[in-house]
């Protein structure tokens, strides 16, 4: 066998075992979490805390990551464990939609994540106002996707993306602290995407939800 083939199917073996242990890690620490949330008896408390400092220890071993970043990251809430709403908007003229770049010089819709005090319309608004510097209507949801299904690499919270069709008002884009520039793009002419935020199958379906008049909202 040639070894290039080989070594293509041996990376795709690791990561399919990979994202299965992170799946798994995932789980005993939404275990932990809710056992400490509704956990009454004492011995079983610090039973509990044990599973979730074991859970982050997991995972920093497996993501490479300092064990001390991985708590902050995977056990650093209170509460029954749910997952966290990221909004992306997709708006167009002249039938180019409109990218942001990131930080890392990549591309992706304007979006982030709700706040606590905002629905998640009101957040995609603010979020094309921060990084876009544009003031937008919008007009439909497009799609509610949960992430690990369509975006990669996967993550340590599960993340349900909410995609908005928005409508430009007015506006131009600002210097900020999280995006270095905006363009619009068709799809034949698509940069670098940030794929962790958006890929080109999310895009294309932004594109024809702009383009159908009774568009049926998709949701996994």
């Amino acid at each position: 066998m040639d070894n290039f083939v080989f070594d293509k199917k041996l990376e795709k073996v690791i990561e399919a075992n990979t994202n299965k242990w992170i799946d798994w890690i995932i789980d005993l620490q939404s275990i932990a979490q809710n056992g400490l949330t509704y956990g009454k008896d004492t011995f079983d408390l610090e039973r509990y805390q044990l599973l979730r400092n074991i859970s982050a220890e997991m995972m920093s071993e497996i993501s490479n990551l300092p064990l001390q970043k991985i708590k902050n990251l995977f056990c650093n809430e209170r509460g029954y464990q749910t997952p966290k709403l990221d909004t992306r908007t997709a708006i167009f003229k002249n039938e180019k939609i409109l990218l942001v770049k990131e930080n890392n010089d990549k591309w992706s819709l304007p979006g982030g994540w709700v706040d606590v005090q905002k629905s998640a319309a009101e957040s995609a608004i603010q979020e094309v106002k921060e990084e876009a510097g544009l003031n937008i209507n919008l007009s439909k949801v497009i799609a509610i996707q949960d992430r690990d299904k369509h975006n990669y690499p996967k993550q340590v919270s599960r993340i349900i993306k909410i995609f908005f069709l928005g409508e430009l008002i007015d506006g131009e884009f600002k210097e900020n602290i999280e995006t270095r520039a905006s363009n619009y793009f068709t799809l034949n002419e698509l940069p670098e995407l940030d794929a962790a935020k958006t890929t080109r199958e999310q895009i294309n379906m932004c594109y024809q939800a702009s383009q159908t008049e009774n568009w049926q909202t998709y949701f996994d």
